[in-house]
């Protein structure tokens, strides 16, 4: 099916939306991430802009595109956006969705009814990805004090959300099962490589030992945000942000986002110099000490290898990150190597965990 967000369809599906008159839409692709950076991504958000009652108004539409990863049938996607269309309002500094759709074999956008295809309509946010900020330090940038300010920001940040606890130890052993085996996680990032070794085939011989050993740990369920990485937040000025795309549950272990976010400092730097060094080494220390201290959360370090290990399968993936240099992928899979076979991270060791 050809692209059905033409700008007469939008306009029809916008006035039952809005119960108003709408006009003058324009349709711009929003290319998250960056052309030898980010490769392959779920799919391609669309801002369009368009004239509410002749006052100017803006949205985001939002699809996911058929493949791996279990997004192989309708119905796994109408799932991920529909629960995303209730859980992005209820987290804090998340864009709210603002109502989800139905495409038609012709082309027309339609509520839910005759659904051939789902998709969501989203708020409009200013700001520039988080990664911008990376993106100049790997390339030679110096630290600023700007930068400082944002890590110790989004630290505050999930402190708050991850504070907020909930009791449900069904709930606990579904996000641990899912971590393991969803579609999206440590099996379906597998199974996407093109090539599968022995380094992967021990990765995930761990991760399934480290399910068993989170399964008793359900008193940990807490908030998250859940793909809590530098493309899904969004800065303006100084450090005002907002976070997008909330993925996979409102309730999960803390140490998903944490992992995300920090494996990304690591990350860049091992594309700078081979080493978490410099800036990326300030940035990282200072995170992981801020977050122990206010958190008051030694336990993370005691559950967080599986999910560094998801996180570095995906960094390491071509399929996700097609330019990357093959010796940072390999000290990648190492650091995940590493950290698995430790049954307590220590940051103060992320070369070592790598070399």
């Amino acid at each position: 099916m050809h692209s059905p967000f033409k700008p007469p369809a939008l306009a029809a599906y916008l006035r039952r939306v809005h119960d108003n008159e709408v006009g003058a839409v324009r349709v711009t692709p929003l290319g998250g991430g960056r052309q030898g950076d980010k490769g392959y991504g779920y799919g391609i958000p669309l801002r369009i802009d368009y004239e509410l009652r002749g006052q100017p108004r803006r949205a985001v539409v939002e699809s996911v595109r058929p493949g791996p990863f279990g997004h192989e049938h309708m119905a796994d996607r109408a799932q991920s956006l529909l629960w995303a269309h209730h859980a992005f309002g209820m987290l804090p500094r998340h864009v709210r969705s603002l109502d989800v759709g139905a495409v038609r074999a012709t082309g027309e956008l339609v509520p839910l009814g005759t659904a051939e295809e789902l998709f969501m309509l989203a708020e409009f946010v200013e700001g520039r990805e988080y990664a911008d900020d990376l993106l100049r330090l790997r390339g030679g940038g110096g630290l600023q004090a700007i930068d400082v300010e944002r890590a110790d920001a989004l630290c505050d940040y999930l402190v708050a959300i991850h504070a907020r606890k909930h009791d449900e130890a069904g709930l606990w052993l579904r996000r641990v099962r899912e971590l393991v085996g969803h579609g999206e996680c440590i099996f379906g990032v597998v199974d996407s490589y093109p090539a599968l070794d022995d380094t992967l085939r021990e990765i995930e011989r761990r991760c399934l030992e480290w399910r068993w050993q989170l399964r008793g740990h359900a008193s940990r369920l807490c908030q998250v945000h859940g793909d809590f990485h530098p493309w899904n937040i969004l800065f303006r000025d100084g450090a005002d942000f907002s976070v997008l795309d909330r993925s996979r549950g409102e309730w999960g272990e803390a140490a998903d986002d944490v992992a995300c976010l920090t494996l990304n400092y690591l990350f860049f730097s091992l594309q700078r110099s081979g080493r978490l060094e410099g800036g990326f080494e300030i940035l990282w220390r200072s995170f992981w000490e801020g977050y122990l201290e206010r958190s008051r959360d030694p336990g993370v370090l005691e559950v967080v290898a599986p999910f560094f290990a998801f996180r570095a399968l995906v960094m390491a993936n071509p399929l996700w990150y097609p330019a990357l240099a093959a010796p940072v992928r390999d000290k990648v899979l190492r650091f995940a190597l590493s950290v698995l076979a430790e049954p307590r991270f220590d940051p103060a060791r992320a070369n070592a965990y790598c070399a």
